[in-house]
């Protein structure tokens, strides 16, 4: 089970990756390289710099959330990748594991799962789909994603073909949109977790 360190220490810690800070957002946020080269170093800059002081672990999210709102949506985009697709079920981390509920979605679910991620990520070209799970089940998520790409409720493993779901451009009113949604769930995510690990 992974554990946060004490908030006192991640406040008085650098910006290395093996410092508490690092390891309080990686179980966060999920650890990924952009964790590690942008968001630690620039929370770490930012928090005796702010007029906000951090008393809890959910200030330190919403810290590091008014630093990621200052990236490049290149930064962003990269950021939420970070977080396992919906419905991996190998190499998740145990809160992502137990926030996706692996062992009770039926098997041709995590196929249209698999199917509607390739058919987002060609229609939203460089982004990942992200939503807070909040106990929903796979199931659950499986309609909402179909909602989000306009299709008909369906268990196909391959239809529509994902070329035909059509794209969005890169930076466009509807891309950008859709990252900046997905920023806002990281940080429901992030905010639950503090929840599951009995954390303020």
């Amino acid at each position: 089970m992974a554990a946060l360190p004490p908030l006192n220490s991640v406040l008085a810690s650098g910006s290395d990756v093996d410092d508490p800070l690092a390891s309080a957002l990686a179980t966060l946020f999920e650890p990924s390289p952009i964790l590690y080269s942008d968001l630690v170093p620039g929370l770490a800059a930012y928090i005796p710099a702010s007029s906000r002081p951090i008393a809890m672990y959910s200030d330190l999210i919403d810290a590091s959330l008014a630093v990621i709102s200052t990236w490049s949506d290149d930064l962003k985009a990269q950021f939420i990748a970070g977080h396992p697709r919906i419905g991996e079920v190998k190499g998740l981390s145990h809160l992502s594991a137990k926030e996706q509920a692996a062992a009770a979605t039926p098997p041709e679910v995590l196929a249209r799962l698999a199917h509607l991620n390739a058919c987002y990520e060609y229609r939203y070209p460089g982004l990942r789909y992200i939503t807070f799970v909040n106990r929903r089940t796979r199931a659950m998520i499986k309609d909402e994603m179909e909602g989000v790409l306009r299709l008909e409720p369906s268990l196909s493993s391959n239809q529509p073909v994902v070329e035909t779901v059509g794209r969005v451009e890169v930076a466009g009113e509807e891309w950008k949109k859709e990252l900046e949604r997905a920023v806002v769930d990281v940080g429901k995510i992030a905010k639950s977790r503090l929840k599951s690990l009995g954390v303020d």
